[in-house]
């Protein structure tokens, strides 16, 4: 870890590292940054516009040389400051027509807080008027003359007294000064807005803003802290807009791009004693940071304003290579827009433009531009980076000396960049960022995915359905250009595509029942795979299914179904229940179907259920507690299988589900059920301690622990080895280990996971051929329609919490609904078979390992029984 994240930020720190733009510089010249391994960079930031002559300029270390030979003290405050006199003239001679006075600050943030404290003095008012998307610092007093709520967040409202117009707006700033003629000190605004987006005012904009101001008594702050000291191709972009401004503000270029120094340049009108005696700094004013800023003048004046004319012609030569590159990549580059060395590319956010890649996902969550700037340094060694409002857009402002020929170089390097990214091929352009190297000729397979229409009528059902990707080949089956990397690689990206995504819609379909109902949902991604849930602070995961429930809310779903492990850590969808929307965690019928699978299975191979033992693993939880009471109905026996890691608490949960599997059959005895014989129900006739229906919980708890041993009929153990005894195996865990082996399996045995990631290890296949696995829990919906990702599966199969979703939006049945372990009752499973029966929802085709389960094993396996062939 570098010493940077460790003491300094470990938060920026993390993601400079996951983007990697964590480059460490250890030396700088000019234009040119060098790492440790000596690559050169072409720096097209300059620290956003603070490195006028990029970096150690040799007449500015000259002038910090003599200044120390000199032995001119630096802190005398208070006293006459002889460096601050000569700058403050050499600053009031350059400056626009009526500035006077001129008052030091440290930072572009304390220079605004001066003009504010000024403007404030000066007319006894409070109020300050400032422009939507502007940005004037990250002290509290600037952030509140910031006009972007990104910026102010956890730094609580902003102060009292400043309100925001939109910028370029005449009409908004007119109204607002109209509505309190007596109530503002200042207008604050930059002449092109910076971390705005590079943004510029209609022309005159500024001019007639002056004239309405002055009108109202107001004063007109124009913060040049970015724009000033020859950036926009003037000394001052006040001279371009023709505005004379109150107060003008500067900063950064005026250190030379090596001491921190501010100004704040008023009119006599505006400057007043009350401010003057009250406002001071230690540091401001110091005698070195002055006498930089005199070199820095000077070099801006210096043959003829030369630089300047430099920026202003590289600054065109720019501009015209970026819009020829906007006419080339129209579906790309939106805009380009700025003015000299300031310079903006404005990147379109439509994720249409890069459908099924996380491109699209990128450019729709605005995090496109990082991901780029990375891609140009990392690929191209240039240095660029978005504008601060985190929208779409690039800056380009490099020192005020760059050469032409260095300008051609960036052009050169950003098409290129381009058309990486015109292929839409995410793998290729992310290849950096795993390690890899860069992939020329790899063309993913095409990804069309069916336009749903919104609904119009209001008689369709709404749902949305939360899901995360299980373990890395989720990131392939959404976006197929990644199938190039291997496992290694795709984690590294996954890594920080994970850290940097909020959750987003990933897809919608359209259900139609077999009964001609609707439903219309949505398919929303949460970006945390499977173990990131489950190790990342709990209140940090709920936070993430929080983010996604808000986005089903807003697009108008009435009912959300939680998809793998968002039910997982919710505890079922109970540490989220009241969040404003009714949850399901789809396990009714999931437990159904896990149910219906193993007896589908053991029909095929021509089994007897009341004949067969069950284990399920992970019987304590809601699903393997509902396949329990349902597969009791008929089955030899039952194991049921708990944690060995907590064995204590897992047998008491154990023994709980042992007597409620016992109370059920008793309510069937009761009821004059026919129990097949050699089935659970049938030998428990013969039981003369089996409690009666009516009797207590307490008694059928004691009653499973009396029998709870290998000769009982519900077996309870935390030895997964049991397994062994039994024909038909469920899991149903939300463990992410391979628990269930070649070596832990009888002879033909029928696996059925329900879980996901898979509990069944990856070599079973090879290794015992003679064991049927089944993926469970994988339905049919209604018309195959599209869910727009396949899931890993063919067209309009989903698993069963997703069609449990789907079938409560079909009823219109918006409510909480199979939550918690409770909330998996008899009535929910039975309700949710007869629904499925009712809409036309079915076990799909028997998958196994995400294929097709083919017919030649069924056959095998059935001839070797009938055969009465044992072990191989």
């Amino acid at each position: 870890m570098h010493k940077f994240s460790e003491y300094v930020n470990p938060y920026l720190g993390s993601m400079l590292e996951k983007l990697k733009i964590d480059k460490s510089y250890v030396r700088g010249e000019g234009s040119y940054l060098f790492d440790c391994d000596g690559i050169r960079y072409l720096d097209c930031i300059a620290s956003y516009g603070a490195l006028p002559f990029g970096y150690n300029h040799p007449e500015i270390k000259k002038c910090i040389d003599d200044y120390f030979t000199s032995g001119e003290p630096s802190l005398i405050q208070p006293s006459a400051l002889n460096a601050a006199g000569d700058l403050a003239e050499k600053l009031i001679e350059i400056a626009p027509q009526g500035l006077r006075y001129v008052t030091f600050t440290n930072s572009g943030a304390e220079t605004v807080e001066a003009a504010i404290k000024l403007c404030r003095a000066k007319t006894g008012r409070m109020g300050i008027l400032a422009a939507c998307n502007s940005f004037h610092g990250k002290t509290l007093g600037a952030l509140s003359a910031t006009g972007k709520d990104s910026y102010q967040s956890g730094f609580g409202a902003p102060a009292e007294g400043f309100h925001f117009v939109e910028y370029g707006d005449l009409n908004s700033l007119e109204k607002a000064l109209k509505n309190n003629p007596k109530y503002y000190s200042a207008f604050i605004i930059e002449p092109i807005q910076g971390e705005g987006g590079i943004v510029e005012p209609p022309e005159c904009y500024l001019k007639w803003a002056k004239e309405l101001c002055g009108k109202y008594g107001v004063f007109l702050i124009v913060d040049e802290i970015q724009t000033g000291l020859g950036r926009t191709g003037a000394m001052f972009a006040s001279e371009i807009y023709d505005v004379f401004p109150d107060v003008l503000l500067l900063s950064k270029a005026l250190g030379g791009g090596i001491i921190p120094i501010g100004a704040c340049i008023s009119t006599e009108e505006v400057y007043n004693e009350k401010f003057a005696m009250k406002h001071s700094s230690t540091f401001a004013a110091n005698s070195l940071a002055c006498r930089v800023g005199i070199k820095v003048i000077e070099l801006l004046e210096a043959d003829n304003k030369n630089i300047i004319k430099n920026a202003r012609a590289c600054g065109s030569l720019l501009k015209e290579g970026l819009i020829n590159l906007q006419n080339k990549y129209p579906e790309i580059i939106k805009s380009v827009r700025g003015r000299g060395l300031m310079l903006g590319m404005e990147f379109n956010t439509d994720k249409d433009i890069f459908p099924g890649s996380l491109l699209g996902i990128m450019a729709e969550q605005e995090l496109l531009t990082p991901v780029i700037s990375s891609y140009l340094l990392n690929n191209e060694r240039i240095r660029v980076a978005p504008t601060l409002n985190g929208n779409m857009v690039i800056r380009i402002e490099p020192p005020l000396n760059i050469t032409q020929r260095q300008c051609v170089s960036a052009l050169n390097g950003i098409e290129r960049m381009l058309k990486v990214l015109q292929s839409k091929n995410t793998g290729r352009f992310l290849t950096y960022l795993t390690g890899t190297k860069f992939l020329k000729n790899f063309k993913p397979p095409l990804q069309i995915r069916e336009e749903v229409p919104y609904p119009v009528d209001e008689s369709e059902g709404r749902f949305a359905f939360l899901v995360h990707p299980i373990d890395l080949k989720n990131y392939t089956e959404f976006d197929k250009s990644l199938s190039v990397f291997n496992p290694l690689q795709l984690k590294k990206l996954a890594d920080t595509w994970n850290d940097l995504v909020e959750p987003f819609v990933i897809s919608k379909t359209r259900v139609v029942s077999a009964k001609g109902k609707k439903a219309y949902g949505e398919f929303i991604v949460i970006p945390k795979t499977a173990e990131q849930l489950m190790t990342m602070p709990k209140k940090l995961a709920l936070d993430e299914i929080k983010k996604a429930l808000a986005i089903a809310k807003e697009s108008g779903a009435q009912i959300v179904g939680l998809g793998a492990y968002t039910s997982v850590v919710s505890g079922g969808g109970l540490y989220i229940k009241d969040e404003g929307i009714p949850l399901t965690t789809g396990n009714s019928y999931t437990a159904v179907c896990a149910a219906e699978t193993a007896r589908c299975a053991l029909e095929r191979l021509g089994r007897k259920e009341e004949s067969s033992t069950a284990a399920i693993i992970g019987a304590a939880g809601s699903i393997g507690r509902g396949v329990s009471l349902l597969l009791s109905e008929s089955i030899s026996n039952i194991i049921l299988i708990g944690n060995s890691t907590n064995k204590k608490s897992s047998f008491d949960r154990l023994y709980i589900v042992a007597a409620e599997i016992y109370r059920y059959l008793s309510s069937l005895i009761y009821k004059g059920n026919k129990f097949p014989e050699g089935s659970i129900g049938h030998k428990l006739l013969s039981y003369a301690n089996f409690p009666p229906h009516t009797a207590s919980a307490e008694e059928f708890i004691g009653f499973a622990k009396m029998n709870s041993k290998a000769a009982s009929p519900v077996v309870i153990t935390a030895d997964i080895d049991k397994m062994l005894n039994a024909d038909v195996v469920i899991s149903a865990t939300s463990s992410t280990e391979r628990l269930i082996t070649p070596g832990n399996l009888k002879e033909r045995a029928i696996v059925c996971d329900m879980s996901r990631p898979s509990n069944v290890s990856e070599d079973m296949a090879r290794l015992r051929p003679d064991v049927v696995v089944i993926d469970g829990g994988i339905i049919e919906v209604p018309g195959r329609p599209s869910l727009g990702w396949d899931f890993g599966f063919e067209k309009g199969l989903a698993y069963a919490c997703m069609s449990e979703t789907m079938m409560l939006a079909l009823e219109h049945r918006y409510e909480n609904y199979s939550l918690g372990a409770s909330g998996i009752t008899l009535d929910t499973m039975l309700t949710m078979r007869s629904l499925a029966y009712k809409h036309g929802f079915k076990i799909a085709g028997f998958m196994s390992f995400n294929k097709p389960l083919h017919e030649d094993v069924w056959l095998d396996n059935k001839k070797v029984l009938s055969s009465g062939v044992g072990a191989r």
